[in-house]
């Protein structure tokens, strides 16, 4: 699949085979690389708001990671390694060199987020700098859960159960679940227009998409926190920016910048007054915060 891309003006699509996917990238403007990552249950449609300005600054690149959106869906592998987060990062240092990148600056939201803190210790010479969207570390969520956040994040544990139960019980009715999903998750009101939430739902129709997500969160209770465990004395050197929701579950349960600063030497950020889904709900306030901290001088 390639050509224009109706959500992102001014980009073009194509696939590049990768030795483990194929993925799906979209890609635009002109400048420095800057790669961004999105979350689930998007796809890179999410970034259709700040992506109209970053491209005026920066090359963006915006890819559908495996498993989402029109990238391919590999089988999960032996312990759900093909849906680790080396993995998936492994996809996008290849994404980018393929492009003619081997250092960029990296954005991710969600799951994207998670494979972009991954892709900071796998391969730390590739990025320049780093922005995270509302997350805390893996292991340390799942190290303090509680019973709020396992109330509030019951997708994490839902989802991580042997196949086929979530993908059955998901399969009865996934527009109901991807709604709900979304909708309980924004605290924005209107943020995904219903354009963006059909192109979601087109993805997440499809079976296979729906198994692959399941196995990027049973990855997520398994083999990425043992490569955690390993790496628990490495610490992210690029400088880092964290931003989360104020109305969302992280804001509200874990003192984000510290949980970073654990993890990473050059640690900033703030809350922006939303829910989970940053760059849809709050896109200016996004790029009043973004655009400073990817200009600066390294």
């Amino acid at each position: 699949m390639s050509g224009a891309e109706p959500f992102l003006p001014g980009f073009t699509s194509q696939d590049i085979e990768l030795p483990g996917a194929r993925i799906h990238v979209a890609a635009g403007g002109s400048g420095p690389p800057l790669l961004l990552l999105h979350g689930h249950p998007q796809t890179h449609v999410t970034w259709h708001k700040i992506a109209p300005t970053l491209q005026q600054h920066f090359t963006v690149v915006a890819p559908d990671l495996r498993g989402y959106g029109d990238s391919s869906k590999p089988e999960g592998g032996e312990g759900h390694a093909n849906y680790s987060k080396r993995a998936m990062a492994a996809d996008q240092v290849a994404v980018m060199r393929r492009l003619g990148f081997d250092r960029f600056a990296l954005v991710g939201h969600d799951r994207g987020a998670r494979v972009a803190h991954r892709l900071t210790l796998d391969h730390p010479a590739a990025v320049e700098r780093v922005a995270l969207f509302d997350i805390a570390p893996t292991a340390t969520m799942y190290a303090r859960t509680n019973q709020d956040f396992a109330t509030r994040y019951f997708w994490w544990f839902f989802l991580i159960q042997p196949a086929p139960l979530p993908e059955r019980l998901i399969a009865a009715d996934p527009e109901f679940f991807l709604r709900t999903h979304i909708d309980g998750q924004n605290k924005t009101p209107g943020a995904t227009s219903e354009a963006v939430f059909q192109e979601y739902l087109r993805c997440y129709s499809d079976p296979a998409c729906r198994h692959a997500i399941c196995e990027d969160y049973r990855a997520a209770a398994t083999i990425d926190l043992e490569h955690d465990a390993a790496d628990a004395d490495h610490r992210v050197e690029a400088p880092l920016l964290a931003l989360w929701g104020a109305k969302g579950t992280v804001g509200a349960l874990y003192d984000v910048l510290q949980t970073w600063r654990e993890k990473a030497s050059d640690v900033r950020g703030k809350a922006l007054d939303c829910g989970h889904t940053l760059q849809e709900e709050a896109p200016d306030a996004v790029l009043a915060e973004l655009l400073p901290f990817l200009t600066a001088a390294t």
